[in-house]
């Protein structure tokens, strides 16, 4: 009857199986819906509020400061009339901006998709919708600024849309407004391939006074997170971060935000809201000192962070020129790196990130050649194995050591289980006369546990992980396997690398042991399908190499 019983437990299995597929489908189905309409309303920016008197002749003192006692009143000001949403698209970038203030209202990737759907819309960033806040707003304030607490500018444009044609490396827009005799040209430059906007207020002063002003950048987003993951997975970080006097990468969850402020000044610097896979960041001119601000808004769900330029100064009859960089797209670390001086590390490897950069440069190397993401984090981990070769080798002679001791071990507790100290003793005794070292095992996995950690971060950061197939079923590697097979292959392959190792002698411990497969196998259900084939790939190695020096010992010691 024993045929009939593992029938039953095998189709029991099975049924487990389809309706956990089945719950995962409908997680997937029911996932929130995201709001991709971009409204028209006004998004009032937290301005710096300096006076002529206040603010030195080359300085603003402080980044947007929070408009706490005039809310009511910014409230009821009249919206200007005459905005409108200016569209550019490019090969990489589709963005919209609003003329009423200059500001960035939306931003697209077409060539991120939301999923692997044939009817798939881009990847929205940015966006202003009736339901949440990310935008990016920039201005000028100082003696002469443009953008205060009583209003935004009204800027004029020649054109609702310009778009980046076929044999164009770059395109630029041209937002206008004459302010006396100063006329003010707000200019977005954007160029072919390329996630970076350039941005720089024109000045040409025609009046007989000088014109005195600073740039301010800011990002205002509230707390909603764009990344579905259930229980089980992973939280990617969500939040500001930036590079400060003490720290070259610091970075801020919204808890962190509305605990307390943080204010900086440094030369150069960069202020980013980063997520799982992209970033945008406003980059200030490289050469000033510049003053950064991260703040909650009252008791509103917003943030803000950001920067202010010092003052610049334009005399009579002369031009001036006031910029800074926006940046809004994937984690391309090699380009992130060259816009500005750590700005790379918005890629969150963690404090492994000494040995996960070159990591990455040695997958991205072989994908090169490969031109697959699956085959490369194969290639890299069969790489890795062969480099920590010999230290696994000492590992797995240590336990295949230990198991055959095994028999032996089980005699003496026989004759002393029930004196401990005795056992010990004599435990002891069968390791140094069978040249045994119980610990020789566990150094070496120690020794490679900070690259297997570094390597698992490097495969969860990557954007270039996203939406890459492998084979077959596996047409994402960036999420989980969507049948579980690999997690499957892999709690399998744990169980049978359990069981080339020597049993633990304490029976609770034995007992731990043998459900860690099981409870691996189910939190990797949830893994990206990258990492599972990273770890199921290791495993497997392991297996082979542990099983083939295990056989020599016992070998060994069967001829003696």
């Amino acid at each position: 009857m024993d045929w009939q019983r593992s029938l039953l437990i095998s189709a029991m299995l099975v049924v487990i199986y389809m309706l956990f597929l089945e719950w995962s489908t409908f997680q997937e189905e029911h996932a929130p819906v995201v709001d991709s309409s971009t409204v028209e309303e006004i998004v009032t920016p937290e301005l710096p509020e300096p006076t002529i008197d206040s603010v030195p002749a080359n300085n603003v003192s402080e980044l947007p400061t929070a408009i706490e006692e005039g809310v009511e009143q910014v409230k009821q000001m009249p919206k200007a009339t005459n905005t409108r949403l200016v569209k550019v698209s490019t090969d990489v970038l589709t963005v919209l901006i609003d003329t009423h203030g200059g500001d960035i209202v939306r931003v697209e990737l077409p060539k991120h998709l939301t999923k692997l759907d044939e009817d798939a819309s881009s990847f929205i960033l940015l966006n202003r919708t009736s339901s949440t806040t990310y935008i990016a707003q920039s201005g000028l304030v100082g003696t002469n600024g443009t953008d205060t607490n009583a209003g935004r500018p009204l800027f004029s444009t020649s054109a609702d849309e310009y778009r980046l044609e076929d044999g164009q490396d770059s395109v630029q827009v041209n937002l206008t407004l004459q302010q006396g005799d100063v006329l003010i040209t707000k200019q977005f430059s954007f160029k072919r391939s390329d996630y970076l906007i350039d941005l720089a207020y024109l000045v040409e002063n025609k009046s007989s006074d000088t014109w005195k002003a600073g740039l301010f950048g800011q990002i205002k987003r509230d707390s909603h997170n764009p990344t579905v993951t259930n229980a089980m997975g992973m939280q990617p970080f969500l939040g500001a971060a930036l590079t400060t006097t003490d720290e070259n990468y610091k970075k801020l969850d919204f808890d962190d935000i509305a605990d307390e402020s943080l204010k900086d000044k440094i030369t150069g610097g960069w202020i980013a809201m980063v997520q799982h896979y992209f970033v945008s960041a406003w980059v200030p001119d490289q050469n000033t000192m510049n003053s950064f601000n991260v703040k909650k808004l009252g008791s509103q769900d917003l943030y803000t962070l950001g920067f202010t330029s010092p003052q610049v100064s334009v005399g009579p009859g002369e031009k001036g020129e006031l910029k800074a960089a926006f940046y809004a797209g994937p984690k391309d670390q090699y380009r992130l790196e060259q816009i500005s001086p750590y700005l790379d590390l918005t890629l969150d490897y963690g404090w492994l990130w000494w040995i996960a950069k070159p990591l990455f440069w040695v997958l991205y190397q072989l994908h090169e050649f490969l031109g697959n993401w699956g085959w490369s984090i194969i290639l890299l981990t069969v790489m890795i194995k062969a480099a920590f070769y010999r230290l696994s080798a000492t590992s797995y002679r240590s336990m295949a050591n230990m198991r055959k001791l095994q028999p032996e071990m089980a005699r003496l507790k026989e004759l002393y289980g029930d004196d401990r100290q005795k056992m010990s003793q004599e435990t002891m005794s069968l390791y140094k006369k069978e040249k045994v070292n119980p610990m020789g095992g566990c150094l070496p996995i120690l020794v490679q546990m900070p690259v297997f950690i570094a390597l698992y971060w490097v495969l969860m950061e990557s954007v270039e992980l996203r939406h890459s197939p492998w084979i077959m079923w596996i047409n994402d590697l960036s999420v989980k396997d969507p049948y579980f097979v690999l997690p499957l292959i892999m709690g399998v392959s744990m169980f049978v690398q359990q069981k080339l190792n020597p049993t633990p002698p304490d029976p609770m411990q034995a007992k731990i042991m043998q459900m860690m497969p099981i409870a691996f196998t189910f939190f990797f259900m949830f893994f990206p399908a990258g990492l599972v084939l990273y770890w199921t790939v290791n495993n497997g190695l392991s297996i082979v190499q542990q099983w083939l020096i295990t056989r020599k010992i016992e070998g060994e010691a069967a001829k003696k």
